[in-house]
């Protein structure tokens, strides 16, 4: 669930999923059937493959999307960190997460110009909050290329934006 759920752009099909959880292709069929018969999932075909992605106009959506960023802590970065920040503008997650695989560490990306030892600070009561490990990488405005982001990760998900 994570895989669509956290990120409502990831997009896969059955033998991807097979390889990324090393479950056999028939488990993760059914269990994909049955989301989209239950309309949580939608899915279209590219070529021979059928791909699934998050149905964001079900009812649930964005039940399970909270649910979900408060499982991986990502709740807490929001209302612990992000919003005493100041003159930030984007906060990214990348990493396992932002592929929606189940992670201990939290890796994110801050654009704006924060006071990072005040974020060093904050970060590492969330930690303590979460049990979880935080990475993160801080760009100032001027340093920050969207284009070269996107090239270095390929998974993101825009968390936060000013």
């Amino acid at each position: 669930m994570l895989k669509f759920f956290l990120n409502n752009s990831n997009s896969s099909y059955l033998r991807g999923l097979e390889a990324e959880f090393g479950e056999s292709s028939n488990s993760i069929r059914l269990e994909l059937n049955k989301l989209e018969n239950a309309g949580l999932l939608s899915s279209n075909l590219q070529g021979n493959k059928k791909y699934f992605q998050a149905n964001t106009k079900h009812p649930l959506y964005k039940d399970i999307n909270s649910i979900l960023l408060k499982f991986t802590g990502l709740d807490k970065i929001v209302d612990n960190v992000i919003g005493q920040l100041g003159a930030l503008e984007l906060v990214f997650v990348v990493g396992d997460l932002a592929k929606g695989l189940s992670s201990e560490v939290i890796d994110l990306v801050f654009v704006g110009e924060i006071d990072k030892i005040y974020l060093f600070d904050l970060v590492q009561k969330v930690e303590q909050k979460l049990s979880k490990k935080i990475k993160y990488v801080c760009y100032s405005s001027s340093e920050f290329s969207d284009e070269e982001f996107k090239t270095n990760h390929t998974d993101y998900l825009l968390l936060w934006s000013k």
